[in-house]
């Protein structure tokens, strides 16, 4: 961080009385605009991520390392965050959830599932670079572990449902978890597998269970059978499941057959309408499905689920605006 940078964040806040000032003599432009002119980094409002590391571990995602400015607060493991990325002068903005514990700040990590026709995966994939900077919002969404955590824990995930999942994992072992935790992982070939050295690892810490199906390569989709083997405890676990909505219709029939519907956590993630971007979507929660987190002893718990984004908000819906000048 530069000198200015450290006095530009001492000085400049919107409360103080050069903020006001400043906000006032510079209307009807915002105070970022001009900031971002010195650096994009030095923001008055606005949350930004600058690009520090990005890897193209497989031929469908792209995985960028990210320093947030002060802004930022952190998120909780399994929260969402949407990231402004500007085309042709045009501000995209997309949903995407962290994968690294949630203990980091202001570093985070985002791995990004292209799409066929996805102007924004797309674009990240073939052009992200250190050094580019993306606005970036708080972390929104009830997709959490809860506190206290639970005695057993199972993920459940596939494709890129796994982000959200994993930083749930990072996170329960990089707290010292002394509870069980297992990982159920979908992906249609290992080739698709960005975090395939990452799971590896996780099986090897005790207590911890992990199994990868590559569905495409002589892999199973979700059955109960896999399920008895990874989580034999599952009935007694609180579960969190991330994926496609064929994925989301096995767990929860065979969950409601056995009578446990009110221990299954889930966030659905589905091709957003993109408005006037011209793609399908881009690994957007659109039709964010949470169910409210609870811990082994609440299980007759009868709340109903709440969503964390509706369709009237940004969060849950892909847009595209003029990028301020």
């Amino acid at each position: 961080m530069t000198f200015l940078t450290k006095a530009t964040r001492r000085i400049l806040t919107p409360d103080s009385s050069l903020g006001r000032l400043l906000t006032a003599a510079l209307t009807p432009h915002a105070v970022d605009r001009y900031l971002e002119l010195v650096d994009p980094m030095i923001t008055w409002e606005e949350a930004r991520a600058r690009v520090i590391r990005v890897q193209r571990r497989t031929t469908r995602s792209v995985t960028l390392t990210l320093r947030t400015t002060h802004q930022f607060k952190g998120f909780h493991a399994g929260q969402f965050v949407q990231l402004g990325v500007v085309i042709d002068g045009v501000r995209h903005v997309r949903c995407f959830s962290p994968s690294c514990a949630d203990d980091a700040r202001e570093i985070i990590e985002l791995t990004i599932a292209r799409r066929p026709d996805g102007l924004v995966s797309n674009y990240l994939y073939k052009h992200a670079a250190v050094g580019d900077v993306y606005s970036i919002t708080p972390a929104a969404g009830t997709f959490v572990l809860p506190a206290p955590r639970p005695i057993r824990t199972l993920l459940i995930a596939a494709g890129s449902g796994i982000t959200p999942v994993l930083s749930m994992a990072r996170t329960l072992v990089g707290n010292g978890y002394p509870g069980q935790l297992a990982v159920l992982y979908y992906a249609p070939t290992a080739a698709d597998n960005a975090y395939a050295g990452e799971l590896a690892a996780l099986g090897e810490v005790p207590s911890v269970t992990v199994r990868v199906e590559y569905t495409r390569d002589g892999g199973q989709h979700f059955s109960a059978e896999q399920l008895q083997a990874v989580a034999p405890w599952h009935a007694d676990a609180q579960t969190f499941l991330c994926g496609p909505p064929s994925l989301h219709e096995a767990v929860s029939a065979l969950y409601a057959e056995r009578g446990l519907s009110d221990r299954l956590h889930t966030e659905e993630f589905t091709l957003a309408t993109a408005g006037n971007t011209g793609e399908a979507g881009a690994c957007c929660a659109s039709r964010h499905r949470a169910s409210p987190p609870r811990t082994t002893d609440d299980r007759s718990s009868n709340r109903p689920r709440r969503p964390a984004c509706s369709p009237n908000s940004a969060a849950g819906w892909e847009s595209a605006s003029p990028a301020p000048r």
